[in-house]
């Protein structure tokens, strides 16, 4: 996992930073994490138009011209094509966790993107500090996202739960996390995996905010989710 011989040919394409996070969605965060963690070099380019992503979903990576999309595709093109070890000694058992964990945080990530963009406590924090933070936005391109991220929340299902609903799905996804976890000091035990960057893809991206949601009170009230985030967030700026 050294950096010997490898070329920076690689472009990591994920949305906006914010709250001081390297991309605002937790997908893009994870792959940034993971690619930390092994000490692969990359260029990271923040955009917001997906009209050349694969799927029209970010993050995606230009390996030299090789265009791959969804990050679980992106870890495992790295992990093959550099020989990554971070995995490499994990039981059978493990690796089907590691997926539930995924699968788990893939509807973690539907609250996080309700909280921010559809609740009308919440939302215009979230946008004022877009607009701050990046001064080439406009209003009315988060206004035009904003209306599309409500279809997409009708058709996924979580834009017909009442507020309360909703984030008790969320909670109740941290809190398992947070009982899988337990006394860590990462997923599996002292050795940090790709699973970790994952845990802090979602965890860094709310714990890191400065918007009091229901979510962020579910990872204040479980400390190991804390000091697991700052653990990754440590190793990761060591890379």
């Amino acid at each position: 996992m050294t950096k010997a011989n490898r070329p920076m040919a690689l472009t990591l394409y994920s949305y906006p930073q914010l709250y001081g996070q390297s991309d605002n969605n937790p997908y893009g965060l994870k792959v940034a994490t993971f690619m930390k963690l092994c000490n692969v070099e990359f260029r990271q380019a923040h955009i917001v138009d997906t009209t050349n992503a694969p799927r029209g979903q970010l993050p995606y990576l230009d390996d030299d011209g090789v265009v791959i999309g969804d990050s679980d595709d992106i870890i495992e093109h790295l992990t093959v094509k550099f020989d990554l070890t971070i995995d490499r000694g994990l039981t059978d058992e493990q690796r089907r966790t590691d997926l539930m964990i995924r699968r788990m945080l893939d509807d973690l990530y539907w609250v996080m993107s309700y909280s921010r963009w559809a609740d009308e406590r919440f939302w215009p924090s979230f946008r004022d500090e877009l607009l701050r933070t990046h001064g080439d936005l406009r209003p009315d391109q988060l206004e035009a996202a904003r209306t599309y991220n409500f279809q997409r929340y009708h058709y996924q299902g979580i834009g017909r739960y009442e507020p309360a609903a909703a984030y008790k799905r969320g909670v109740r996804d941290l809190q398992a996390l947070a009982g899988l976890l337990g006394d860590g000091p990462f997923v599996f035990g002292d050795q940090v995996h790709a699973a970790d960057a994952t845990v802090h893809g979602f965890v860094a991206n709310i714990y890191f905010y400065d918007i009091d949601t229901p979510l962020k009170q579910a990872v204040l009230a479980a400390p190991n989710l804390v000091e697991h985030c700052l653990a990754v967030r440590t190793l990761a700026s060591q890379g």
